[in-house]
């Protein structure tokens, strides 16, 4: 209930004070949405021309190794020396025994750097470039297979080039903040779950599994992440006169757990993300990923949102969202569709959801649809991966509904390298396929940073920044003060002096 109340605050607050602030801005606002309804007249190259440019503010919904394009998968492991598996098109580690030649139905990776043909092969395979589904092979199988192909690169020595790829991608469609979905090694978690085995005492598994040693693996898990972003700070040049401009795009993570897999090892992994996330405030939240059609992921759904509401009671301070609702009619059996989205907010403690796809096939939609809006929990809208996954797109996407009912809405990738796509297509083809307007996508890219798990009071929430306007030069005290211990605040600021600049240039 308090965090209900502390939403409607926020969301009342952010609401009003947008209003304010639009007031203020109003007619380069007004200028600004008629250049966007001619760019609209003239169709989707000009839309996209205009929204290129457009303050997007963050990608809130973006798993890391989805996001690498293939063509870095394909130059990172001609580095490593990596081989491919012929007839998977997989990629594999060199055995020492075959050195310096690849085994028996494998070839030398770095050939593709030679050969166009076997290029081209591996691009098609570690994304959705020139898929066509056909019959027993989905856009589905697709999406989801390419991971397993591209996933013996090193996060060791290349997760510092991947952070540098998509912060750079950001800063180039004038994002400001990412919230990146990534997993880090817990092998040691996943042995303790093991040899632990399952048991249905919650209290008692997390007392033996920390009793074993689960906290042994966070050092590691540190240290990835601290070389991670010194490398991107080196290739950005961050500390130099010449830094790129990609350098300042914030980056926050969300500690990824792998739901398709035995009941031990989700709750061992769960509470390594909890207990990681406790301490490191890069850090920022938990989310459970992989297909939610899978037969764990089904079977297990509820059994995961109650081990989160268990963590959740120990843990209270981590953020939670959530994948849920990624289905559609006929991936998996209407009683399927019927629950999980409701339980991901009403158990699982989400404060925001993934996709959120099926939300009409739920029981009693309208009321959860209310309920969402009344406890201000967004859900990340994801369009082109609904389409090629799940087949769903225009009229048979929920987001209409979500507005109709006040649901807050952000756009995000969700994998935009194995999708090829960006953050700018996701908002043209939001533009497109339902007919949203200019103040609409200003309100879902200030929605990015106001339900960010960025640390500190809203700007919408304080009186502090009120006046002047947001955004600009001249601050009060009162507004210093604020901006300087709110990360959030911070960002907010920020994302209106950048819609200030880019509605003063129409």
């Amino acid at each position: 209930m308090r965090r209900a109340l502390a939403g409607a605050a926020l969301v009342c607050a952010t609401h009003a004070a947008a209003q304010a602030a639009a007031v203020q801005a109003g007619s380069a606002e007004v200028r600004t949405a008629q250049a966007f309804e001619a760019a609209r007249q003239q169709g989707p190259l000009a839309l996209h021309a205009f929204l290129a440019g457009m303050p997007k503010g963050g990608d809130l919904h973006n798993h890391l190794s989805g996001a690498v394009y293939a063509e870095s998968w394909i130059a990172q492991a001609a580095a490593d020396g990596l081989c491919v598996d012929i007839a998977t098109s997989s990629l594999l580690e060199k055995h020492a025994a075959s050195a310096p030649n690849c085994g028996a139905g494998q070839r030398p990776a770095a050939d593709a750097l030679k050969d166009q043909h076997f290029y081209d092969a591996l691009v098609d395979a570690f994304s959705m470039r020139s898929f066509v589904p056909s019959a027993g092979r989905s856009g589905h199988d697709q999406f989801f297979d390419t991971f397993g192909r591209f996933d013996n690169i090193s996060p060791q020595q290349h997760m510092g080039d991947w952070l540098n790829e998509v912060s750079a991608r950001a800063s180039t469609q004038n994002e400001q903040y990412l919230e990146l979905m990534v997993t880090p090694p817990f092998a040691h978690a996943a042995e303790l779950a093991r040899t632990l085995g399952w048991q249905n005492d919650f209290d008692a598994l997390r007392r033996q599994l920390l009793a074993h040693g689960l906290k042994d693996e966070i050092a590691a898990d540190e240290q990835l992440l601290t070389s991670a972003l010194a490398e991107r700070k080196r290739q950005q040049h961050c500390d130099s006169a010449q830094a790129d401009a990609a350098c300042k795009v914030q980056i926050r993570f969300l500690y990824q757990v792998l739901r398709g897999a035995a009941p031990e090892r989700v709750f061992a992994q769960t509470l390594l993300g909890f207990e990681l996330a406790s301490v490191d405030a890069r850090w920022v939240g938990i989310n459970f990923v992989m297909p939610e059609d899978g037969y764990l992921s089904m079977r297990d759904y509820s059994l995961q949102m109650h081990m989160l509401d268990y963590l959740h009671q120990h843990y209270p301070k981590v953020h939670i969202s959530l994948h849920a609702g990624e289905l559609a009619p006929g991936l998996v059996p209407p009683d399927g569709l019927r629950f999980h989205i409701r339980e991901a907010v009403d158990i699982g403690h989400a404060e925001r959801i993934g996709h959120g796809v099926d939300v009409m096939y739920e029981d009693r939609p309208e009321a959860l649809l209310d309920e969402l809006a009344a406890r201000h929990v967004l859900v990340e809208i994801n369009l082109t991966s609904n389409d090629v996954i799940l087949g769903i797109q225009k009229a048979d996407h929920p987001l209409p509904m979500y507005l109709k009912h006040h649901v807050p809405v952000a756009l995000s990738t969700d994998d935009e390298g194995v999708s090829r796509i960006d953050l700018t297509h996701e908002y043209v083809r939001a533009a497109e396929d339902f007919a949203l307007d200019y103040p609409t996508l200003k309100q879902m890219a200030r929605n990015s940073l106001s339900y960010s798990f960025l640390p500190g009071d809203s700007l919408w929430a304080s009186a502090a920044c009120r006046d002047p306007l947001p955004g600009s030069d001249h601050l009060t005290a009162a507004c210093r003060q604020l901006l300087e211990h709110s990360a959030k605040a911070s960002a907010q600021w920020e994302l209106e002096r950048r819609l200030q600049v880019f509605e003063a240039a129409h």
